[in-house]
């Protein structure tokens, strides 16, 4: 498969099989109190339990495994806010494929820490002077190394797809799938397991209001862009839609909503308090759209909801906890 032609679930198949002994099957936790609050039974994929502490795993790992088949010896670079930094840099070492790393100055300590530990080339850059994109892009030619987008790669999205085709087949039939979005990899996946696993089950990803986006590109068919958008959601910074991802969503996502900061925050204290879970801003984004009100779902239906990360600054968390 061109890893610039969008996947198809038989991709997602495949890429479940080259994953089986790398992966965790992370669990399908329930809250008695959460279903409570909402009127609904509310299955949480927790994947900030997956090794490197985020979904990302899936996806760097099944690129890179791929990239080693097409191109052995060949190096590649990458861009990352943090989880899918440290998800290729500890592909790269398990699978014996060069990675540099292109990360903000300002990304989270722990997230730069791990990816460094990882033993990756992390390369830093400013927000304010230049892009990820271009300094990617200038150390791919220099150095002749292939580009693995964190969103907008076939293998990418055919392996974030394995996160919904666990949370299916170990949950059972769903009636709502909430899925958060930055640059639509995780979302586009899911949708693609979702719709050959539970062609019923109705597909919405939720995205921050500070960086809405792909809210925009959804509901206006014209890609829209933002620039660095100040969302506490750090894995939601992504500029827009890909060009795999954003025809993906539009074709087989129900719907797009975006919440709050103020809702991430609130839906990151419950995990942490009333279902002991440690969740970053982001992986606690699509359960936002739940507890804030903002999806309302009809009464007694199935949700999985996708908890994506738990790599978080733990001073950052106390001081969002205390406002």
């Amino acid at each position: 498969m061109s890893t610039t032609v969008a996947p198809c679930y038989q991709d997602v198949e495949a890429a479940a099989a080259r994953l089986e002994a790398v992966v965790h099957r992370t669990p399908v936790v329930t809250s008695r109190t959460l279903d409570q609050r909402v009127g609904a039974h509310v299955l949480l994929k927790c994947e900030n339990l997956q090794r490197t502490g985020s979904f990302k795993l899936r996806g760097a790992y099944n690129a890179l495994a791929l990239h080693r088949e097409r191109h052995p010896g060949a190096g590649v670079v990458t861009f990352s806010s943090g989880n899918h930094a440290q998800a290729m840099s500890l592909s790269s070492s398990l699978l014996g494929v060069p990675a540099t790393i292109v990360m903000p100055r300002d990304a989270p300590a722990v997230k730069l820490e791990a990816t460094r530990g990882y033993g990756a080339e992390v390369v830093l850059y400013d927000r304010a002077q230049t892009t990820r994109e271009e300094v990617a892009a200038e150390l791919a030619g220099e150095r002749g190394l292939e580009v693995i987008s964190a969103y907008d790669h076939a293998d990418v999205i055919a392996g974030q797809g394995t996160v919904a085709r666990e949370l299916i087949a170990d949950a059972g039939p769903l009636d709502l799938l909430l899925v958060c979005l930055g640059g639509g990899g995780l979302l586009s996946g899911s949708a693609l397991s979702a719709r050959a696993l539970a062609p019923g089950c109705r597909i919405v990803g939720v995205e921050p209001e500070l960086a809405d986006d792909g809210a925009r590109s959804f509901h206006t068919g014209t890609l829209h862009r933002v620039r660095d958008p100040p969302t506490i959601a750090d894995g939601a910074r992504t500029p827009c839609l890909g060009e795999l991802t954003f025809p993906l969503i539009r074709e087989l996502v129900d719907d797009v909503v975006v919440v709050s900061e103020q809702a991430i925050v609130d839906s990151m204290r419950f995990l942490w308090e009333r279902v002991k879970l440690v969740v970053e801003p982001t992986g606690a984004l699509a359960l936002a759209a739940l507890v804030s009100g903002v999806i309302q779902p009809p009464a007694g239906a199935r949700i999985g909801v996708t908890v994506t990360g738990g790599n978080v600054d733990l001073a950052n968390a106390a001081a969002l906890f205390a406002r």
